[in-house]
């Protein structure tokens, strides 16, 4: 039935290059293209939502190896160095700070997804149902990601701000002898968590974009069971 139903919205969604009008012509079970692209919207309207939320968990960054963010460049170097002498604690601290404040921009990356995710287009939907279990996350990040990270720079400055962590890194800095470094490696630090925190957003919106095309008890809505069934 879902291979069925696969095909029957792939026959569906083509039909609008023909025929703008066609996308309010009801087909099987009253189907129309507007459905199947409100059911894609909404599909990964609830997929970011519950990303984004986990994320904002206490420890759901630091405490997930698969989207924990370690620390930048030459600070990661220094930090892997002083580990092998039980050195490494002020960098270590460091590091969980800026999980922390990961956490702290998910409402608003949240937000940012909720905006991306209304610019689908039919034509879009007519990709992300021909492609895989990811393919509407691939989507989002291939059309977003570099203004996503543009616009999640500041609410992570911010949270960098509050958590401490820039505080962190001077003290750090001081310890490891490279305090002259240290204008540098807050920009950079600012730039490398951001990328990384819209890294684990993609991670989980992957893993619950598949959840909701595999699971029918995911499908919380009657479109998505419409458009995913």
């Amino acid at each position: 039935m879902q291979n069925h139903s696969r095909r029957t919205l792939i026959a569906l969604l083509g039909a609008s290059v023909a025929s703008p009008a066609f996308a309010q012509t009801p087909l099987l079970d009253g189907l129309t293209q507007a459905d199947a692209r409100t059911g894609i919207r909404d599909a990964m309207g609830l997929a970011a939502l519950n990303a984004t939320t986990r994320l904002a968990q206490p420890e759901a960054f630091w405490g997930n190896p698969a989207v924990r963010i370690p620390l930048p460049g030459i600070l990661g170097q220094t930090q892997r160095t002083l580990a092998g002498f039980g050195m490494s604690a002020p960098l270590d601290d460091l590091q969980r700070s800026l999980n922390r404040a990961a956490e702290r921009t998910m409402p608003e990356a949240g937000r940012l997804f909720a905006n991306a995710v209304r610019t689908i287009t039919i034509g879009d939907a007519i990709d992300i149902v021909r492609g895989g279990d990811d393919s509407a996350t691939q989507y989002l990040r291939g059309r977003t990601s570099t203004r996503l990270t543009s616009m999640l720079r500041p609410p992570m400055t911010e949270a960098l701000t509050q958590s401490g962590a820039f505080t962190l890194l001077r003290s750090a800095l001081r310890e490891v002898g490279l305090a002259s470094m240290t204008t540098d490696l807050r920009s950079e630090i600012i730039s490398f968590s951001t990328a990384k925190a819209l890294d684990g957003c993609f991670h989980f919106i992957a893993e619950e974009e598949r959840a909701i095309r595999r699971d029918p008890w995911r499908r919380t809505t009657d479109i998505l069971r419409r458009v995913f069934g």
